[in-house]
């Protein structure tokens, strides 16, 4: 079981930022194009989180063009450059699927962590 570690270890060194769910992110991966790499950015909502250690992995959501997508993205993926925060959001879930079923405005009204302190302290 030690020898497993150990490998995990060489693949978890990556630099990745504290996240939860509710925050919005910008994932930069890395797309092949011809002999070029380019970085693809996905901005949106971290809906669910899964798993630990090297197999951890999260699911983002962003409304393109009126139609909503959702991304899987494995944390410690070779694929994926980096991972920067945009927005802290404080929810109650630790799952948001119910942001499947809202249109528009709503699909994007989560609370950031700065209004709900500005709103206990005044």
């Amino acid at each position: 079981m030690d020898k497993m570690k150990l490998v995990e270890q060489e693949y978890t060194k990556k630099d990745v930022p504290q996240f939860s769910v509710g925050d919005t992110v910008k994932v930069l991966s890395k797309i092949a194009e011809g002999d070029k790499i380019r970085l693809h950015p996905f901005e949106g909502v971290v809906i669910a989180q899964k798993g630990s250690g090297l197999h951890r992995s999260f699911v983002v959501r962003k409304i393109s063009y009126g139609e909503g997508i959702e991304r899987v993205f494995p944390v410690y993926s070779p694929s994926i450059e980096r991972i920067e925060v945009i927005r802290r959001g404080k929810v109650k879930r630790a799952r948001l699927y119910y942001l499947r079923g809202k249109v528009g405005k709503r699909a994007t009204k989560i609370k950031t962590k700065e209004e709900v302190l500005a709103k206990n302290q005044g």
